[in-house]
């Protein structure tokens, strides 16, 4: 007898911690009508959408609040809000690689009209950075230094030394 309620203590203990872990867990409610699409299919499904999302912001080392306007009432995210400059600005890249790709590389699109393999994407330029840096490469001499008379070169001996 002392066994079985040992074991129906037992049990109740991880029956009532399953369900305290189960009511912890966030809930998955239906997915979020996306509106506002103006670059991507109109019929991408949110689980794809969200990971392009997330893929641009790591790219350029950003959060969703980079582009996207928070709600003032709400004080929650308004992802179809053009509010910000740079979501624009993101939809014009997004343009840009495409057609780089499509042009260049030749890229085959899925049947959601999303390029499948891309070799230009956000990270080419941005390398986890908002702003890419602009480098100026510097000029390149050949053996011996620069031209006679060109910038970087000693001025010429004054007559008589």
């Amino acid at each position: 007898m002392m066994i079985s309620k040992k074991l129906a203590i037992t049990a109740g203990l991880f029956g009532a911690m399953a369900l305290g872990i189960a009511a912890s867990m966030p809930q998955q409610g239906p997915p979020p009508k996306l509106q506002n699409l103006k670059v991507l299919p109109k019929n991408i499904p949110f689980k794809q959408l969200d990971h392009i999302m997330d893929t641009w912001a790591a790219s350029l080392g950003v959060h969703c609040n980079f582009c996207h306007a928070r709600n003032e009432q709400t004080n929650k995210m308004d992802f179809a809000s053009d509010a910000k400059p740079e979501k624009e600005t993101a939809r014009h890249m997004f343009a840009m690689t495409s057609k780089i790709n499509k042009k260049f590389f030749k890229a085959e699109k899925d049947s959601l009209g999303m390029v499948m393999e891309s070799s230009v994407n956000c990270y080419t330029c941005h390398h986890g950075t908002a702003h890419p840096e602009i480098k100026i490469p510097e000029r390149q001499h050949g053996p011996g230094g620069p031209p006679p008379g060109g910038a970087g070169s000693p001025p010429p001996p004054a007559p008589g030394q």
